[in-house]
């Protein structure tokens, strides 16, 4: 299989020895934050008990357990596409793993996955349903990026990730800073072309937006950045585990692989309908919920892929932003902020130097990239082509919705191969195109759910009183849990 190893150079603009601004112990292993974050929500019982040998085998289609089992080339290789992996250094001495879907003399495009996630969130949902297969089909030299610190990036020139903690020492900027751009300047010199359109979910939107505002030069390289489910300003998260997050990095620390990739949770999960039952609760508390676009036959695929592995100081960058309201850089506090920046307080990424068009794609029952959010964004970035929000969507539907391949991909295409053929003017600015997408009567009868979840569908994006009083049992519950770590959960 080919493999490229391509160096990129450019100045560094802000320091690179970083530590965050709160300070907490250290000590705790990976892979025992995997499991007490586990047995908090009843997921992974201490004392062993639950487990139930073979219950993913006997509920679940074989193809999709094995599905869950393979990476990413492995499921290019398996659905009959071309599979490549190719390696990018940046100029801090990471190692990128790049997945392609090759095809030779086709218009680059190059997809950024989101927190805790990698390539294969493009295909786990398989040929009939994944944006890199769409796009692919439709004559796209198809690039997935990995960024520093998940399964397929976790490679340093000088570094050792299992035993050098300075390895750990990144957010999303520097992803945006260099890793992005490594991505970009590496497919436009193996593919020959001036410029590609760029394709991010969430953490890959924010990178973006990073890499976009502090080296506007790159902007004159993209034809077009799709943005699904963005994220810049956080004030309205939804999500009931943000007190929860706060807890748990407040526990274990800073500058450490938070949740490397592992079959732990896809064991766990789905080792009895009851764990099944849990885990899809916690999901639907962190990505919003919408039961009509879950393809559930799945669940086990996009918890044998996620997560993908990452830095705790990439959540703790957007509880920043969360707090203080602003799309900015790491807070350090004000000593350290002072020496990197000038200044007591971090500096805000200059959203007004983005000009390479953006569009922007998002649902109401997002709980990470909520709506007043997002029309915040719309009114700072000043090239916005398409503005776009799907009712009931949440944050994954975006790329794994049921009804994805019938209704965002082909308006995704149709706004690239406008740009890409030079095109002008606004597609969509403004006030949002709001869509309710009717899901296929295939669809629905297809994707049947062999765990009997006892809940409602739909989204309760909207309702405050029933959102507040998730977060208040929640906090009750933790609270009980970490006080009394060994009691029945």
């Amino acid at each position: 299989m080919p493999q490229t190893i391509i160096r990129t150079n450019y100045s560094a603009l802000v320091g690179s020895e970083y530590k965050p601004r709160f300070r907490f112990s250290h000590g705790s292993n990976a892979m025992r934050h995997a499991i007490w974050f586990l047995a908090v929500f009843g997921a992974f019982p201490l004392d062993g008990s639950w487990v139930s040998a073979g219950f993913l085998e006997d509920t679940y289609p074989a193809s999709v357990v094995e599905d869950a089992h393979l990476n990413t080339i492995q499921l290019l290789e398996k659905y009959k596409y071309p599979a490549e992996t190719h390696k990018f250094v940046t100029e801090d001495n990471y190692v990128l793993s790049l997945h392609r879907i090759p095809r030779p003399g086709g218009k680059p495009v190059l997809l950024v996955h989101g927190l805790q996630d990698s390539s294969s969130t493009w295909i786990a949902m398989g040929p009939h349903s994944g944006l890199a297969y769409f796009l692919y089909d439709n004559g796209y030299d198809v690039w997935m990026g990995n960024c520093r610190g998940n399964r397929y990036s976790r490679e340093h020139l000088k570094l050792n990730p299992n035993t050098d903690r300075a390895y750990w020492s990144f957010s999303w900027h520097e992803i945006g800073m260099y890793d992005l751009p490594a991505m970009i300047d590496g497919v436009l010199q193996k593919t020959g072309y001036q410029k590609l359109s760029y394709i991010g979910h969430s953490q890959g939107t924010t990178s973006f937006f990073v890499m976009a505002s502090s080296r506007p030069e790159y902007n004159s390289k993209i034809h077009v950045m799709s943005a699904l489910a963005p994220v810049a300003f956080m004030k309205h998260m939804g999500t009931p585990l943000v007190s929860f997050a706060r807890l748990t990095f407040t526990m274990f620390g800073e500058n450490y692989e938070l949740f490397p990739h592992s079959f732990l949770f896809l064991n766990q999960c789905f080792s009895s309908a009851h764990l099944v039952k849990t885990c899809m609760h916690f999901y639907w508390n962190l990505a919003g919920k919408n039961r009509e676009e879950q393809n559930v036959t799945m669940f086990p695929v996009t918890l044998g892929h996620i997560p993908a592995g990452c830095n705790a100081k990439q959540p703790m960058h957007y509880l920043q932003l969360q707090t203080s309201d602003r799309f900015c850089m790491y807070d350090y506090g004000d000593e350290k902020n002072q020496r990197l920046y000038g200044k007591a307080h971090p500096p805000d990424y200059r959203l007004e130097r983005i000009t390479a068009p953006v569009a922007l794609y998002y649902g109401t029952a997002d709980f990470l990239s909520a709506v007043e959010d997002v029309q915040r964004l719309a009114k700072l970035l000043p090239n916005v082509v398409e503005n776009h929000l799907y009712r009931k969507w949440n944050h994954m539907d975006m790329i794994w919705g049921i009804s994805a391949r019938h209704s965002i991909q082909p308006r995704i295409l149709e706004i690239m191969q406008h740009w890409e053929s030079g095109g002008i003017g606004a597609n969509n600015m403004g006030s949002p195109l709001e869509e309710e997408v009717e899901l296929n009567p295939k669809e629905t009868i297809v994707f049947e759910n062999p765990v009997e979840i006892q809940d409602e569908a739909g989204s309760f994006a909207g309702n405050e009183e029933e959102r507040k009083s998730d977060q208040e049992d929640l906090e009750k519950y933790l609270i009980n849990a970490i006080n009394n770590p060994t009691s029945e959960l």
